[in-house]
């Protein structure tokens, strides 16, 4: 980026893969390939270091307050407590260590709360459709719900949220 260049995702308020790989937010591959893992989408320098201290194995680190979150991926074990407690919804557990499928694990705050085995619309970042995923594993804590969803390996970096379309529950 250039001096004095606003970041795309000021503008458009979606921030990219490609950003997020040059901020050094995203994983390396091998990582991905290993199990879950958590992955922070939060570029801008912000006070607060929830995450710091929801992570039970002291993956998540800040030098200051307001610095970008970072992630020791080798200390990470994708428990998602951090997904749970992050007030910006910006933190998800990507786990890509099965040939066929991947996880993806999201916020989730609205009615209705889905069910273990009901397929969900898939949502990337800027809200678009993707296609739909099943839900393996929900829970709750601090009023946010934690779910996990079985995705196309292909989209596990791109999906971002899950909708619960009403009268749907099953495929």
């Amino acid at each position: 980026m250039i001096m004095g260049e606003v970041p795309s995702y000021r503008v458009t308020g979606v921030v990219s893969i490609d950003e997020l790989r040059k901020l050094g937010l995203i994983p390396p591959e091998e990582r991905l390939r290993k199990g879950p893992v958590s992955i922070v989408e939060c570029p801008e320098m912000i006070p607060c270091n929830i995450c710091v201290d929801a992570c039970p194995q002291g993956a998540i680190t800040k030098d200051r307050i307001i610095d970008i979150p970072r992630i020791n991926w080798d200390k990470c074990i994708g428990c998602a407590n951090c997904v749970a407690l992050c007030p910006g919804l910006a933190i998800f557990v990507v786990d890509l260590s099965k040939e066929d499928r991947a996880y993806v694990t999201v916020p989730y705050e609205f009615l209705p709360v889905p069910n273990v085995g009901d397929y969900v619309v898939l949502l990337g970042r800027n809200g678009r459709r993707l296609g739909k995923g099943r839900v393996v594993k929900i829970w709750e804590r601090n009023r946010t719900w934690v779910v996990t969803v079985e995705v196309p390996r292909d989209l596990a970096m791109e999906v971002r949220a899950i909708w619960v379309e009403r009268g749907e529950s099953t495929q």
